[in-house]
């Protein structure tokens, strides 16, 4: 008990430091560049358009289309994805540690 009150405690005692604020200010990337706006807007089309009227080869080219330009915007963003399992790891870990 006394073991599980100390580590209750601990994280107060690091927590009583002084902030420092970061001495460079990092330029923000911007959000959305122009090739990504369109990029979207072409998705937008190709969801609002009527399927019912298109074969089979055509109904392919645009999932092709469409999985293409999903692919372009996924390496335009730059974003650090984490998979469901690494998400459980860490947060066992987390509980396990602290």
């Amino acid at each position: 008990m006394v073991s599980c009150l100390l580590l209750a405690f601990y994280p107060n005692q690091t927590k009583a430091t002084t902030k420092t604020s970061p001495s460079s200010l990092v330029a923000e990337k911007p959000i959305e560049s122009a090739r990504a706006k369109t990029l979207l807007l072409r998705l937008d089309e190709i969801h609002n358009m009527d399927k019912s009227s298109l074969n089979s080869s055509e109904k392919r080219v645009l999932r092709k289309e469409v999985r293409s330009i999903k692919k372009e915007l996924t390496t335009l963003g730059g974003g650090v994805y984490i998979s469901v399992g690494a998400v459980l790891l860490i947060i066992i870990l987390l509980i396990l540690l602290l």
